[in-house]
């Protein structure tokens, strides 16, 4: 948990900086890699079981939501979460590799996102501050984060928000998203570089 001194975080590690970032995410079930494959779950659903379909959601909500939270602003964010898992569930029969499911969501949020932004493009304003509790003591520096957070490039952007808001490892995001490992790592690393070099920490 981060430590607060004086008007700056103290900030050791990438963990570190989730805990005030972190006050702008929904509450969401801990992901575990020891639950059932996304294969098993997918089969299942594609054969109609909405309760395999549920834990499908339950598994990967946090990566659709920081993929989208990356990219739209904050209050649009549940809504479009239900369009992208809405139209997933419509779409599962055409997914014919199982285990590239989380690969296939991701690509279906960033394609929400880009739509989203086509549709409001003249009438959107990209700001985060609007939608936060005024007396959260740390929400407006929290939303400071996330739009430094959200100024970065796009790989870094999406990495850092899903570690920092929804909390994910780095092997959950690589094992949720398709990304490699290492990818992930090199994003988080980059990412932090920028995000600290933008706020003035050394």
């Amino acid at each position: 948990m981060a430590v607060l001194r004086g008007s700056r975080f103290k900030v050791d590690s990438v963990i570190d900086l989730a805990w005030p970032v972190g006050q702008l995410r929904r509450m969401a079930p801990t992901i575990h890699l020891t639950r059932p494959a996304d294969a098993d779950l997918v089969r299942a659903a594609q054969d109609g079981d909405q309760e395999a379909f549920a834990a499908l959601h339950r598994l990967h909500a946090p990566m659709v939501h920081g993929i989208l939270l990356a990219h739209v602003p904050r209050q649009e964010v549940d809504d479009l979460m239900q369009d992208v898992f809405l139209a997933a569930w419509r779409r599962l029969g055409e997914l014919r590799d199982r285990d590239a499911f989380g690969r296939w969501l991701s690509v279906m949020a960033r394609n929400r996102a880009h739509d989203f932004h086509r549709q409001k493009r003249d009438d959107v304003a990209l700001t985060e501050d609007c939608a936060l509790d005024p007396t959260s003591e740390h929400a407006a520096e929290a939303a400071h984060v996330l739009a430094l957070v959200k100024s970065l490039p796009e790989a870094y952007r999406e990495t850092l928000v899903l570690r920092l808001v929804e909390g994910m490892t780095g092997p959950e995001i690589a094992a949720r998203t398709g990304l490699t490992p290492g990818s992930v790592r090199v994003n988080l690393h980059r990412g932090m570089q920028l995000l600290k070099a933008k706020l003035g920490w050394s």
